[in-house]
């Protein structure tokens, strides 16, 4: 009885380890400033910091600049533990961006202040949401 016991706590914490711990911060910023949110380098170079600060591992790195009446900037890092995207509107001087991240090790909250301190929103909304997929 006693080692059954234990073999159930050694398969729990096994399964614990071995648990998806997802985080997802995702939100809007409203009234920023043109000059930034249509620097596509600068973006980049704000998303590459916010990488490194929440502790994931950059894997590739793609932008895209958009003209014409609703211009703007896609920046999207794929990360090992998943994926950090900011888009922004020109016309509307919005931006989104999400952070999701996987295992105990990252930070999304960390990638989004970096983000949030580069583009100076006038006021933003955020959002939390817990992905993770823990043992029963």
């Amino acid at each position: 009885m006693i080692s059954g016991m234990v073999e159930e706590e050694g398969e729990q914490s096994r399964l614990q380890k071995d648990a998806i711990v997802g985080k997802h911060v995702y939100g809007s910023f409203y009234g920023i400033d043109r000059d930034v949110a249509s620097n596509e380098e600068l973006l980049r170079t704000v998303v590459l910091r916010a990488v490194r600060e929440s502790g994931a591992t950059l894997h590739d790195i793609h932008s895209w600049k958009f003209q014409g009446r609703k211009g703007g900037v896609s920046v999207l890092a794929l990360v090992l533990e998943s994926h950090i995207a900011v888009h922004t509107w020109l016309e509307y001087d919005y931006a989104t961006l999400d952070v999701y991240t996987c295992g105990s090790h990252t930070d999304p909250w960390k990638a989004f202040n970096v983000i949030k301190e580069a583009l100076k929103p006038k006021y933003y909304t955020v959002h939390y949401a817990d992905r993770s997929q823990l043992p029963v």
